[in-house]
């Protein structure tokens, strides 16, 4: 059962607290952070890209010119895809990137992801994440005296002060524990909880 110290604010050791094994200390699958990572990217994916079919543009219904005698191929409207301004065929339209993956594996790499963290000594817990006022500076602050200027900030109960005081600074993200993400785990280098997200965390991995 890996032990961690816990910390205040000011960066200073307060007590140590153990983690359970069953999410902190978990088999290493690095084919799960990746298939997470694709499924998060992919389900970003907006799919817009929209093209008009000859159904759709604006124009047509009239028979350009007649069917014989003019010395010019036959046409019947002036939105068929070979004119110009015409209807696109077999264009894009519309498209839903989205893939579907199993909950027990975005769990289990989410177990690895935060094994990782431990296992390198890039994640420090700390008491509690409170300001005096919702302040950049102070934010900021606090992560030097923890050292953790770059790195991921997850906390079990987000607040407007909190809120407001991070979202300048832009080596680091603050995240509620509910939205907490194999993407942003890897994206920061390193990884601050408090005591609340370490609850939830395991409550919500224990099995």
């Amino acid at each position: 059962m890996p032990t961690v110290d816990v910390y205040n604010i000011s960066g200073e050791k307060v007590r140590e607290i153990d983690l359970s094994d069953a999410v902190f200390a978990a088999e290493m699958k690095p084919h799960l952070l990746h298939d997470v990572v694709v499924w998060q990217l992919a389900n970003r994916r907006a799919g817009l890209a929209k093209t008009k079919t000859r159904a759709e543009v604006s124009g047509g219904g009239v028979k350009p010119f007649r069917q014989k005698g003019t010395g010019r191929a036959r046409s019947g409207s002036n939105r068929s895809p070979v004119w110009r301004h015409g209807g696109v065929v077999f264009g894009p339209n519309g498209r839903n990137y989205a893939r579907k993956l199993p909950k027990k594996v975005r769990n289990q790499a989410l177990r690895c992801a935060l094994t990782m963290k431990l296992t390198e000594n890039v994640m420090k817990v700390v008491d509690a994440i409170s300001l005096e006022q919702p302040k950049t500076k102070l934010y900021a602050g606090a992560l030097g005296a923890l050292g953790m200027e770059n790195s991921l900030v997850v906390i079990g109960n987000m607040n407007k002060d909190i809120s407001m005081a991070s979202r300048n600074v832009s080596s680091s993200k603050m995240l509620d524990v509910r939205g907490l993400n194999i993407y942003d785990i890897l994206k920061y280098k390193g990884l601050v909880l408090d005591l609340e997200a370490v609850q939830y965390i395991e409550e919500r991995l224990k099995s």
